[in-house]
């Protein structure tokens, strides 16, 4: 009778190739991950089909990760601005805590190494937020454009927000607060 999968062996595997991607690309071995998450690098492929698998699987746990810490708190019933100002501040947060995961997910995003079905999985959890988009759109608080597009002002400013950050931390909420304050400027209709 095989024996079962540890959970833990699988999360060290998942944190290893964050970090292995984060530092070194999708070109990151398997060796050098199954040696960082302190297993024989056979014992990766017990857990993962192929470094795609593993590259796929990565990008779920990523998606699922940062989708936790943007519901965390979320003030449903709030105005569609204080929604998404709550979707910044986590954002932010997420991204100077968690670098290394924000580097890897960047990476994983624009590679052809993620499925089509991978993607779709990925954006599932984050149908709620394109409802708040959408229910902005309707009630004439958001500017018409595509919901691609305002992820893609988002992601921008996010990065430069983040930039700032890590030169200068102590400066971390007024960079924040500036950060918002362009992405709701570039976003709302009034």
């Amino acid at each position: 009778m095989a024996r079962p999968l540890s959970e833990d062996k699988r999360n060290a595997i998942l944190t290893a190739a964050t970090e292995a991607v984060a530092a070194l690309g999708l070109g990151a071995s398997t060796a050098r991950i199954a040696k960082d998450a302190g297993v024989a690098e056979g014992s990766l492929f017990t857990y993962f089909t192929n470094k795609d698998d593993l590259l796929n699987q990565l990008y779920l746990s990523l998606k699922a990760g940062f989708r936790n810490v943007l519901i965390t708190g979320y003030p449903a019933g709030a105005s569609v601005k204080d929604r998404c100002r709550h979707l910044w501040d986590r954002s932010i947060d997420w991204g100077a805590t968690s670098p290394a995961k924000r580097k890897a997910m960047r990476q994983l995003t624009v590679s052809d190494k993620i499925t089509e079905q991978t993607r779709k999985t990925g954006a599932e959890g984050f149908s709620d937020m394109e409802a708040m988009l959408n229910e902005g759109f309707a009630s004439g608080v958001l500017r018409q454009q595509p919901v691609a597009f305002i992820g893609g002002i988002l992601e921008s400013l996010t990065e430069l927000v983040l930039e700032h950050i890590a030169r200068d931390p102590a400066e971390t909420e007024t960079y924040k607060r500036s950060g918002f304050d362009a992405f709701w400027g570039a976003i709302s209709a009034r």
